[in-house]
């Protein structure tokens, strides 16, 4: 089930499904990601897991700074993917970047029994403060989306 959380002027688009939920890196997103990127992120992974109580009644089992991490990277991946076919003319090599942003754009966060890389946003958690720190601070300046 999709539903829409008005999130600081925001309506960011989240699924929700037994032991998974997918966040979509659209320009709603990247809008809400504006300013402080470590509040921001705080605020929504809060308003996720606490719907995602309401609806199965138990705790998404992903720490927050794995989904953190998981949620930044997906995003970073999509600008980086859509500033580079931007900028580089050549069809075969910008046909393989839209390939690799059909994954990036859609962030499915699974718990360890439905998620086989749930163990890399894990290990990876430890370093939120260097994926909140690249993150541009305006990712819709470049009007990717």
């Amino acid at each position: 089930m999709n539903k829409i959380f008005k999130l600081v002027g925001s309506e960011i688009k989240v699924g929700f499904e037994p032991q998974l939920i997918r966040v979509y890196s659209d320009r709603a997103l990247w809008q809400f990601l504006k300013g402080d990127i470590k509040s921001r992120m705080k605020l929504l992974i809060y308003t996720i897991k606490e719907e995602y109580f309401t609806q199965f009644e138990k705790k998404l089992e992903i720490s927050d700074d794995s989904l953190v991490v998981e949620i930044l990277v997906h995003v970073y991946c999509d600008y980086i993917g859509l500033l580079f076919n931007r900028i580089v003319q050549i069809s075969w090599l910008q046909q393989l970047v839209i390939k690799l942003l059909k994954r990036a754009e859609i962030v499915d966060c699974g718990e360890r029994q439905v998620d086989s890389n749930r163990w890399i946003w894990d290990f990876l958690a430890r370093f939120n403060r260097i994926f909140i720190a690249i993150i541009p601070q305006d990712l819709n300046k470049r009007k990717l989306k």
